[in-house]
C-alpha cells in the first residue's frame, strides 16, 4: 500500500486507542501493533521517512488494514500480546517459546487425585503451573507425598461407593502416605484441608504448612502418642531441609517478576525469575527473534506480557533493567539501583550471558563434529580412490522373510549423518518369486529414474549390500539410465566387510577398525534396520499374505506352523509327505504335497508312494 493509497482511508481511522491489523495479498496478518491514537500511530507507517528498510519491506506487502477499537491503552496491550500469540504475525516480534510445559492438576472428583500432566482440558479441575521442568514437577510432587498424605490410586470414591464399602485400604495406608479415604478413614473436609497446604507448598509458601505440623505434634505429644509425634517431626524437618535447598532471596521479599535482556542483532535473549515469597520458584530464559529492528524497551515489554500470560504470574511487582511500558496501574514497574532488587536484577542478567554461552558451546561443539566427519569422509574418499568427496551416500539392501515375500530398502547418510527424510522403501513390482538381483535392479532402477526426473543430485557413492551378482543388477540397472557416469558404485560383501567396484577382480578393505570402516558398517547396519523394521511392519498389518494360505483347506495358522518349522516355502515344497505330516497331520500335508506337486512328474516320489 502506498502512502496516496493510504490516504484516502486515513480518515476512516479514529483517535482513539486501540490495535490495528496489517494484511498481506495473499489475506494472511503480516503485523499486529497496538496505540493510544490509532490513526496517528497507523499513519507514521506511511510518512516518507522509513526508520529502516524492513519497515519499508513491510509497508510494501500491506493490501488491508483492520482496526479494533478498545477502552483503555491497557486493554489495547493485552489484546495485542493475544493476537500475537493466536497469529505469530511474520513481521512481529516471535518469541521462540514452542515448548509444552507441564502442569499439576488437581483433579475435579471426590477426593481429587493430583499429578503431572502436560494437557489441559476444561473439565473444571485446578491446574496449578506451568512449570519450567517436568524434573522439578516431580520433585515438587514427591516432596508433597513425603509431607502431605493424598490418595494416589483411580478408584471411583464416589459418597455412594464408600458408603457400600466397596473398597479397601491399600499399601500406601498401611504405610502412612493416605489416609484411607476408600473406607471413609478421612473426611472431604480434612481431605480439601490438605488440598490447602499442597497448594501453598507449590507456590513456596511453607511457612503455614511447618506451623499447621508443629501444632499437630504438640497434639500427639500431649496425648502421649510419640509414635505419631516423631513422624510428623520428620516432615517438619523434610519440609525446612526443602526450604534451605531453594534459593531464597529475603525472607520478606513478597512476589515479584524479575526480568533481564541482552540483544545481538536480530536476535534477543530474556530470563524470567518467578519470586513467590521471597523465593526464586521458577526460572526461564527465551529466545526472542526480532524483525522491525524494534528497540530493546519494546522488546522487553513484549516479552514481560508474555511470560507472564505464559506462567500465570499475579505479582505486582516487576522488576526491570530499565523503564517500560507497562499499562495495568496495579503492577509496579521497578528500575532497582542497589539493595535486594539490584541484586535479583544481577542473578537474572547472569543466566541470560549463561544461557548465550550454552548456546555457542554447542554451536562450537556442532562444529567440531561437522570437521570431524568431513576429516572421516576425505579418508574415505582417499582409501576407496573415489572421484569426488562422498558427501552424499545412499546404500541398498534386499530383505525377506524365509525366502519369501521381498522387498528393498535404501538409507541417505549426508556429511556422515543418517537423513531419515531421504530414506526409501520399495515393494517389489516387477519381480516373481525370489530373486534377489532382479530386486535390487528394480529397487535401483526406481531410485535413480525418479531423481532423473525430478532434476534431483545424485549421491557421490552408492554402496549395495550383496555379492557381485546384486552389484551387477544394480550397474545394469544404471546403464538403461545412461547414468552410470553420474555416481559411483561398489558393492560390500556380506561378511568380509569389503568393497568391490564393477570390473574390478580385487577387493578393496578399509584399514581395520579405522573411522571410515565403521562408517561404512553404521551404514550397512542402518539399512538391515532400516528394511527389516518395514518388512516387520508390513507383516503385522496383514500386507504380506502368505503363499501357503492360497491352498484351499490350509489356514493362516497351519501355513505359519509348517514356515516356522521349515522356515520357507521353498523347503516346504522339498519335503515329503511323511515329513509334513509330522507337522500337520497326514490330511493337511496332502493338500500341500497336492498343491505343490500338480503336474510335475515327481508327484508320486513326493507322496512317498
Amino acid at each position: 500500500m502506498t502512502a496516496e493509497q493510504f490516504s484516502h482511508i486515513a480518515g476512516t481511522i479514529p483517535h482513539q486507542p486501540g490495535i490495528y491489523k496489517y494484511f498481506d495479498q495473499a489475506g494472511d496478518i503480516i503485523y499486529v501493533g497496538k496505540a493510544k491514537d490509532l490513526r496517528k500511530r497507523v499513519g507514521s507507517y506511511f510518512s516518507k521517512t522509513f526508520t529502516s528498510y524492513k519497515t519499508h519491506e513491510l509497508v510494501q506487502r500491506i493490501e488491508r488494514i483492520e482496526f479494533t477499537i478498545v477502552n483503555s491503552e491497557q486493554d489495547a496491550f493485552l489484546l495485542e500480546n493475544s493476537l500475537i500469540k493466536q497469529f505469530q504475525p511474520r513481521y512481529n516480534i516471535n518469541l521462540k517459546d514452542d515448548k509444552t510445559y507441564p502442569y499439576i492438576v488437581i483433579r475435579k472428583e471426590p477426593f481429587p487425585r493430583v499429578y503431572l500432566t502436560r494437557q489441559v482440558v476444561e473439565d473444571g479441575s485446578e491446574y496449578l503451573g506451568p512449570f519450567t521442568s517436568v524434573k522439578r514437577v516431580r520433585e515438587l510432587l514427591e516432596f508433597t507425598r513425603q509431607t502431605i498424605p493424598l490418595r494416589t490410586c483411580t478408584l471411583n470414591l464416589s459418597t455412594a461407593n464408600i458408603a457400600k464399602k466397596k473398597f479397601k485400604v491399600c499399601l500406601e495406608y498401611h504405610l502412612g502416605n493416605c489416609k484411607g479415604p476408600c473406607e471413609g478413614h478421612q473426611s472431604e473436609v480434612d481431605y480439601a484441608a490438605n488440598l490447602v497446604r499442597l497448594k501453598a507448598l507449590l507456590k513456596g509458601n511453607l511457612a503455614p504448612v511447618i506451623r499447621h505440623f508443629r501444632d499437630e505434634m504438640k497434639v500427639h505429644a500431649g496425648n502421649l502418642e510419640f509414635e505419631k509425634a516423631e513422624l510428623v517431626r520428620k516432615k517438619i524437618e523434610y519440609l525446612e531441609g526443602y526450604q534451605s535447598r531453594s534459593v531464597v532471596i529475603s525472607a520478606r521479599g513478597g512476589d515479584k517478576d524479575v526480568f533481564a535482556i541482552t540483544k545481538e542483532k536480530d536476535i534477543a535473549y530474556v530470563n524470567y525469575l518467578m519470586i513467590r515469597n521471597g523465593t526464586i520458584v521458577q526460572t526461564q530464559t527465551n529466545k526472542v527473534e526480532t524483525h522491525l529492528d524494534e528497540p530493546e524497551s519494546e522488546i522487553l515489554e513484549f516479552s514481560v506480557a508474555q511470560l507472564r500470560d505464559t506462567f500465570k504470574s499475579d505479582a505486582t511487582e516487576i522488576i526491570v533493567p530499565f523503564t517500560i511500558e507497562y499499562p495495568d496501574p496495579a503492577v509496579i514497574v521497578t528500575v532497582p539501583k542497589a539493595g535486594d532488587n539490584k541484586k535479583l536484577l544481577e542473578l537474572a542478567a547472569k543466566n541470560v550471558d549463561y544461557y548465550i554461552e550454552e548456546i555457542r558451546n554447542k554451536e562450537r561443539l556442532k562444529l567440531s563434529r561437522n570437521t570431524d566427519k568431513i576429516r572421516v569422509l576425505e579418508n574415505l574418499q582417499r582409501d576407496l580412490q573415489l572421484p569426488q568427496l562422498p558427501l552424499h551416500i545412499e546404500c541398498f539392501d534386499n530383505s525377506n522373510f524365509h525366502g519369501s515375500y521381498p522387498v528393498s530398502a535404501m538409507v541417505c547418510f549426508k556429511n556422515g549423518e543418517p537423513s531419515k527424510k531421504d530414506y526409501r522403501h520399495f515393494n517389489v513390482k516387477t519381480v516373481e518369486g525370489i530373486n534377489d538381483f532382479a530386486t535390487m535392479k528394480e529397487a535401483v532402477y526406481r531410485r535413480y529414474k525418479r531423481l532423473l526426473e525430478e532434476g534431483q543430485p545424485f549421491p557421490q557413492f552408492v554402496i549395495i549390500d550383496g555379492g557381485k551378482g546384486q552389484l551387477g543388477a544394480a550397474v545394469e540397472a544404471m546403464q538403461e539410465l545412461n547414468a552410470m557416469h553420474m555416481t559411483t558404485m561398489a558393492g560390500l560383501a556380506k561378511n568380509e566387510e569389503e568393497l568391490f567396484f564393477p570390473g574390478d577382480s580385487e577387493s578393496i578393505r578399509l584399514p581395520y577398525n579405522s573411522e571410515e570402516l565403521r562408517l561404512v558398517r553404521r551404514i550397512r547396519d542402518e539399512v538391515h534396520r532400516f528394511g527389516i523394521t518395514f518388512h516387520r511392519q508390513k507383516r503385522s498389518k496383514g500386507t504380506f499374505k502368505n503363499e501357503l494360505e492360497d491352498i484351499t483347506g490350509i489356514g493362516k495358522s497351519t501355513a505359519d506352523m509348517l514356515l516356522k518349522t521349515f522356515r520357507s516355502v521353498k523347503n516346504i515344497r522339498e519335503k515329503t509327505l511323511e515329513e509334513l505330516a509330522v507337522v500337520v497331520g497326514p490330511a493337511k500335508a496332502k493338500l500341500v504335497v497336492d498343491y505343490f506337486g500338480a503336474g510335475e512328474q515327481d508327484t508320486e516320489k513326493r507322496k512317498g508312494l
